[in-house]
C-alpha cells in the first residue's frame, strides 16, 4: 500500500528520508506522497520525489500558508509538469484557525484554482496538465463545496483529504462526487464520528494516509513524528470497520490510488 498524503520536506524528517522511507517499506507501505504547501515548498518536495523512486509529490498552496506570498504560480506549473507530481495541492479553506482569515484563504483559493483550470486547459504554446487535487477542508464543507462545484474541474478527480467530519458532511462530498482519505484520526477512541463516516464511503471512494508528521495512529498516538509507516496501522482499523479481510481491503485501495494519482507500490 501507498501513504497518499505526508509531508517529508518538513523539518521533522530533514536527513531522514531514505530511512524513514525504508522503514515504511519493512512494514508493507511501498510508496508515499509527500505533499506541497507553498509555492516554494512544491520545490522541495519534487526534489525529495525525484530522489526516491517511490516517493511523488504534489504542487499547491495549503490555505494555512496563503498569507506566505507572494505566490510564485509558475513554480506549481513547473512541478506538475514533471512526471513525479501527481497532484495539485493540498488546497482548499481552514475554518479551524482565525488566521490566515477567511478572505486571503478564499482569494488564495480563487487564484489557485483559476490557475489549475488554466493549466489543464493548456493552449498558448503550453501542454495540458490533468492532475487530480488534494482538498483540505476543516470545518469548511458549507463553504468550500459551492466553490468547488463552481469550478470546469470534474469533481471525481478531487479527494478531501484527512477526513475528520461527520457522516452527513462525508454524504455531502461523495454527492459532490470526490473521494475521501482517512488518518490516524479514525482509529481515536473519541472520535466516533470520523467511524461512522468511514463505515458509509465506499469502498471505490477510500484512500489511506498519515499527514506525517502529524496524527500518529493509535495505539502509537502521541507519538512524534508520525511516519509513513503508520498508514499500515490506520489501513488495518479501516478494514474492521469496513467488515473487510485485510487483503481484500488493502487490493482494493492499492486500486483506488492507481486509479486515483496512478502510482503504485
Amino acid at each position: 500500500m501507498i501513504d497518499t498524503h505526508c509531508h517529508l520536506t518538513f523539518p521533522e524528517f530533514a536527513g531522514k528520508v531514505p530511512e524513514v522511507v525504508a522503514r515504511a517499506a519493512e512494514h508493507g507501505v511501498g510508496g508515499a506522497i509527500t505533499i506541497s504547501t507553498t509555492t516554494r515548498d512544491c520545490l522541495a518536495a519534487l526534489a525529495v520525489a525525484k530522489a526516491h523512486p517511490n516517493v511523488w509529490c504534489t504542487a499547491g498552496v495549503h490555505p494555512l500558508y496563503s498569507d506566505e506570498g507572494p505566490h510564485e504560480w509558475e513554480n506549481l506549473r513547473l512541478v506538475a509538469s514533471d512526471p513525479r507530481c501527481v497532484a495539485w495541492g493540498e488546497l482548499g479553506l481552514d475554518n479551524h484557525y482565525s488566521e490566515p482569515g477567511a478572505e486571503v484563504q478564499r482569494r488564495v483559493l480563487a487564484e489557485q484554482l483559476g490557475f489549475i483550470e488554466s493549466a489543464h486547459e493548456g493552449g498558448g504554446g503550453r501542454p495540458a496538465i490533468d492532475l487530480p487535487v488534494v482538498i483540505h477542508c476543516r470545518e469548511a464543507f458549507a463553504d468550500l463545496l459551492p466553490i468547488l462545484r463552481r469550478t470546469r474541474l470534474d469533481p471525481s478527480r478531487f479527494v478531501f483529504h484527512c477526513f475528520t467530519g461527520t457522516a452527513d458532511e462525508a454524504r455531502r462530498v461523495l454527492d459532490f462526487g470526490a473521494m475521501i482519505s482517512f488518518t490516524g484520526v479514525v482509529t481515536y477512541r473519541n472520535a466516533p464520528e470520523v467511524r461512522e463516516a468511514a463505515g458509509l464511503v465506499p469502498i471505490e471512494r477510500i484512500m489511506v494516509e498519515t499527514d506525517a508528521p502529524y496524527l500518529s495512529p493509535d495505539p502509537h498516538r502521541g507519538v512524534r513524528p508520525c511516519e509513513p509507516w503508520m498508514a499500515s496501522v490506520t489501513a488495518r482499523r479501516l478494514a474492521e470497520i469496513k467488515g473487510m479481510e485485510w487483503e481484500d481491503f488493502c487490493r482494493a485501495i492499492d486500486e483506488n490510488t492507481r486509479r486515483f494519482f496512478g502510482v503504485e507500490a
